[in-house]
């Protein structure tokens, strides 16, 4: 998401760099300042309840910004604070459960393994976007004066892949939800439920 609020601000708002990269504040003060509410968060809630929380919270961030993203900062920060929040939480949740089904001296494997899927994930998210934006928009994207349908065709773009960037997050979360659910079901509880 990171990738398309940085093209808005500079190439559809027209904003400077600058002021494009302090428009990118909520989520790097969120980032920082959730710091200490993680593990008082995932304490209070448990590690299941808080993964699939702040999962949610990562569809929802995405929905705001496909949905109102257009309409103003308000929306767009709003949408940076939740995701980057969610992330924070996810990352950690993450971090645990893998590092808690490894053996003692596989722990870094099961780091870096956290770290992996987190940088595939983000290069999906540049990837989905950046093809939207390559078959919606004509002419030359890096130019200072977007002609009114450059400007439509950067919404449709951008709009359309949040929407699919929601739609996959909201798959991914509802299959680990299943997936999880079902794997803390004893084979006996399976059985009966399928009969």
């Amino acid at each position: 998401m990171g990738y398309l609020v940085t093209l808005q601000f500079q190439l559809d708002w027209g904003w400077p760099p600058a002021l494009a990269a302090a428009g990118l504040l909520p989520q790097v003060v969120v980032l920082v300042c959730a710091g200490p509410f993680v593990n008082r968060f995932v304490e209070r809630v448990g590690l299941d309840r808080a993964a699939w929380l702040s999962s949610a919270a990562v569809v929802g961030g995405l929905a705001v910004y496909a949905a109102l993203g257009r309409f103003g900062y308000v929306w767009v920060a709003l949408a940076l604070a939740l995701v980057a929040a969610a992330i924070r939480v996810v990352g950690a949740v993450a971090g645990v459960n893998v590092l808690r089904g490894l053996p003692g001296n596989r722990t870094s494997i099961g780091a870096a393994l956290v770290d992996t899927a987190s940088e595939v994930t983000s290069a999906a998210g540049v990837a989905i976007a950046g093809t939207m934006l390559a078959a919606l928009f004509t002419g030359a994207i890096a130019t200072s004066a977007w002609t009114a349908h450059q400007h439509a065709e950067f919404h449709q773009a951008v709009t359309l892949a949040g929407i699919v960037l929601t739609l996959l997050a909201a798959a991914l979360v509802g299959w680990a939800m299943l997936r999880t659910r079902n794997a803390a079901q004893p084979a006996g509880d399976t059985l009966a439920s399928s009969a």
